[in-house]
């Protein structure tokens, strides 16, 4: 997300630009959340408050009695409305302001994107609402994302249960007229079971115009268990994304990758139109280079997938841009630079745009 004007009406900073920019470079370092809802909260409260009551406040020194703001984010919107950047606001910006990689890498592969295949809301265990993850994305020049909350096994993650899933969906189609033409997919982040299963209802999973399907437990399972059970997924005709295929986690506490056959996996994955997924997080990569480079030798499609819980977590995609390119990912085969008309194509039938046809 760029800066954007931030220039209000009489030459101020607008207050409220000021804070939600903070706050999306607040997510885009990853720092925790609790930071980050400080000057979210704050941007929504001083947005509810008409121009003069929000001068007065300023002026008379009362601002900071708001409930909502603290010291932090009344001094922000303080020198904001006397026409400064917000020192804090101007350390963000000098922090995690600019690229997250350097020179070219990844730019190439970044200007085709068109969407974004994997994302969470305050829905399950993302930290904002759909409304401003969608906002977020069409404002990075996404003409599309796809909403994929987890699924209720999930508990930890506030997985959604068959009837959230469908509450959601009805909220999804109010968002689009909002956004439009932007437009939110609907989909989810399924757990695949132990088995190979799927998490979810069938017939509900079906109507979602895109399914990305996950381990998240167990992911110590010996390799061959592993192997059937990733296979029976990727073969399964309602999955239309591997997610974090190996499972790693490396920052914070590591995580190592789960043990599978990975040609076996690839060559499931080109065979039944399973895309792989470039996992754009800092602390999953995933999967590695090597297999990232397995993946292209086997055929298969891929999804540059940001997996944000924040807005400032979509901008994490150039690092898998920069992995892919890295590796030869043609970009062709990324299902994140097709339209969603050839996207939901692609899901519906299988059918991949002319150009990737080859």
């Amino acid at each position: 997300m760029a800066a954007g004007p931030l220039l209000g009406h009489g030459g101020e900073v607008d207050p409220v630009a000021a804070l939600e920019r903070i706050a999306f470079l607040l997510e885009r370092q990853g720092a925790v959340t609790y930071r980050v809802q400080a000057f979210r909260t704050a941007a929504s409260v001083i947005g509810e408050l008409a121009d003069e009551e929000l001068r007065e406040r300023a002026e008379n020194g009362t601002l900071g009695r708001l409930k909502g703001l603290g010291p932090k984010t009344t001094r922000a919107v303080e020198e904001a409305l006397a026409g400064r950047q917000p020192a804090y606001l101007a350390r963000m910006e000098e922090e995690a302001g600019g690229p997250l990689v350097e020179g070219e890498r990844g730019q190439r592969l970044l200007r085709a994107l068109r969407g974004d295949c994997h994302l969470h809301s305050d829905w399950s265990d993302g930290g904002s609402p759909v409304e401003a993850m969608a906002g977020a994305a069409r404002d990075l020049g996404h003409d599309w994302c796809v909403l994929t909350d987890h699924s209720p096994r999930l508990t930890v993650a506030r997985g959604l249960t068959a009837e959230r899933l469908r509450q959601q969906l009805a909220l999804v189609a109010a968002v689009n007229v909002h956004l439009a033409p932007f437009r939110l997919l609907t989909g989810i982040e399924c757990d695949i079971l132990d088995d190979g299963s799927l998490d979810q209802e069938p017939e509900l999973l079906d109507a979602l115009d895109v399914v990305v399907a996950s381990i998240h437990s167990t992911l110590r399972m010996a390799k061959g268990p592993m192997t059937r059970r990733m296979l029976a997924a990727v073969r399964n005709p309602l999955v239309d994304v591997l997610g974090h295929c190996t499972g790693r986690q490396i920052t914070g506490k590591p995580r190592p990758e789960s043990e599978f056959d990975a040609g076996e996996v690839f060559a499931a994955c080109a065979e039944h139109r399973t895309a792989v997924e470039i996992n754009c997080r800092p602390d999953r990569f995933d999967p590695p280079r090597r297999l990232l480079r397995q993946a292209v030798d086997a055929g298969t499609l891929f999804a540059i997938d940001s997996d944000a819980h924040a807005p400032g977590q979509l901008d994490w995609q150039i690092y898998g841009c920069a992995r892919a390119e890295e590796c030869g990912v043609p970009a062709e085969r990324v299902i994140t630079t097709w339209t969603a008309r050839q996207l939901a194509t692609w899901t519906r039938t299988g059918r991949t745009p002319h150009r990737a046809a080859g």
